[in-house]
């Protein structure tokens, strides 16, 4: 007999679940309105910052190279995504293709990750977004008082009122609807990737040749550490990467794969899209494609326009402008990273209530928040319980040391959806797939070693953490989840009431 803990969700019963009129959402989204969404949430601070930062401390002008390494390492994950979110087009992302394959508590485990992953994810793209408008303010003369600015590195105890109300506005437009979502995240978007072409346009006149040489600098050992801050893998092995040189390349993908988190989101929404089948591909892979692009394009430039040994930290394509003379576009690019955290922070608060509604309507969490409201057939109630909380998260917490734990969940997930398409593949080859994940099970194997290679590269004291997080995870499952979910009740029996054989059928 099938063990409880690992009794699977058949993907006809997911389907199923998404047609009950009170737990159904509205199918509005096409393939355009994914891919923007997946370009909304991918490009974010990264192409502004992260580009200079890693050409100067790990790659130089081979920072391109880098991202495009990175940008195979997602892409290897979002083929797996693709088959997944065309097959099983039910709100949930991982947690929902887990619970199809690997079985409920390993769906549990996912979706314990993802809220944690979205939710500081959220929160520290909303505290971000408030130190660009603060700067951009400063600019013009207009100062916020101490007690409600930015909590990064402030000693004053006081309130980012900022960031709390970014979040509330935003939790007010997902509620009123994913149509209304969509225009407005396709008029940020617009925006955003305007200004990213304007920046790469003119700075492709102040790129000096000279620059370039050499393309990859000779290569700098790092040495090895022995703290907390150290990344898991010198614990382990004693070995540490190398700055610049062939290796440097890779030492700095796994730097600039965090530019770009963001795609998997997309695949929350596939129980909203008009033709899952045919727009989920699209959406997942398009958007991945565009942002690639840009990401190298932007390397080249930053490159091209300074010295990367004389790149700043801090903001070194703005600087790099101000180094050619032309200081005007350093508040262009700040408004540009501006508008476009705005769409970065709503995408994630929408990846994260979608996968709490999925796990409501299962019975993992209660069952109250899978209800949808009447008129706009959003899940309302998580959406606005998860905004307060984030809101109040993101305007009493700097978040600098958990932002983190983004990365690692996001790298999880990456690992599990990969696992389930090979499972998925084996245990129900007559699904019809209108999107196939090419070479299984070796595609997916590499997709899993790439993720895990990422992960081992994060600091020790991010595993910690996560580990924490997870633990209480299981704790909450076995106190709550295991009992109440619909795979655990008889037939017709609602969520708690005493459950049915191990293993028995999903209740009605």
């Amino acid at each position: 007999m099938t063990s409880p803990l690992f009794r699977t969700k058949k993907v006809e019963q997911s389907i199923r679940d998404t047609e009950e009129p009170e737990h159904a959402l509205k199918k509005s989204l096409s393939a355009l309105d994914l891919t923007v969404f997946g370009v909304g949430v991918i490009i974010g601070t990264g192409i502004f910052v992260l580009t200079g930062t890693v050409a100067k401390d790990n790659a130089g002008p081979a920072t391109a190279l880098a991202f495009v390494v990175a940008g195979v390492v997602c892409a290897l994950a979002a083929l797996c995504y693709a088959e997944f979110a065309s097959t099983v087009p039910v709100a949930g992302s991982a947690y929902t293709f887990s619970y199809a394959s690997l079985g409920e508590l390993p769906a549990w485990i996912i979706g314990w990750d993802l809220v944690l992953e979205f939710a500081l994810g959220t929160a520290v793209v909303a505290v971000g977004w408030s130190g660009y408008i603060q700067s951009l303010m400063d600019n013009a003369g207009w100062e916020m008082p101490a007690a409600l600015g930015s909590r990064e590195g402030s000693d004053v105890f006081g309130f980012d009122i900022l960031a709390a109300v970014l979040v509330l506005v935003l939790t007010g437009i997902l509620v009123l609807g994913m149509k209304l979502s969509a225009r407005v995240t396709s008029i940020v978007v617009a925006i955003k990737v305007t200004v990213v072409l304007v920046v790469i346009i003119a700075g492709a006149f102040f790129v000096t040749a000279d620059n370039y040489d050499p393309f990859i600098p000779d290569s700098k050992p790092v040495p090895a550490g022995e703290s907390l801050d150290s990344p898991l893998i010198q614990l382990m092995f004693g070995w540490a990467p190398a700055n610049f040189g062939v290796m440097g390349i890779f030492t700095a993908a796994s730097v600039v794969f965090f530019a770009f988190i963001g795609f998997d989101i997309v695949a929350t929404a596939a129980e909203e899209t008009k033709n899952p089948q045919r727009d989920m591909p699209r959406g997942i892979l398009g958007s991945l494609f565009i942002c690639t692009a840009l990401y190298v394009l932007v390397s080249i430039v930053v490159t091209g326009m300074q010295h990367y040994s004389e790149l700043s930290v801090d903001a070194p394509l703005a600087d790099a402008f101000k180094a050619t003379g032309h200081p005007w576009f350093a508040g262009f690019i700040s408004f540009g990273a501006a508008v476009g955290l705005t769409t970065v922070c709503m995408i994630l608060l929408l990846g994260q209530t979608r996968v709490f509604f999925a796990m409501s309507r299962d019975g993992l969490l209660p069952r109250f928040f899978s209800r949808v409201h009447p008129r706009f057939k959003t899940p309302h109630r998580p959406t606005i319980l998860l905004g307060v909380v984030i809101a109040i998260l993101a305007g009493f917490t700097p978040l600098n040391e958990l932002a983190a734990l983004v990365n690692i969940g996001t790298l999880f997930a990456f690992v599990i959806v990969a696992i389930s398409v090979i499972i998925l593949r084996r245990t129900r080859p007559d699904l019809h797939r209108s999107f196939r994940t090419p070479w299984v099970p070796v595609l997916p194997i590499v997709s899993v070693g790439a993720s895990l290679w990422l992960m081992l590269n994060l600091p020790a004291e991010t595993w910690v953490r996560f580990g924490i997080w997870m633990a209480i995870g299981i704790v909450v499952y076995f106190l709550y989840s295991r009992t109440h979910s619909r795979m655990a009740q008889p037939e017709g029996a609602e969520p708690g009431a005493p459950p049915g054989p191990s293993g028995g059928p999903d209740s009605r």
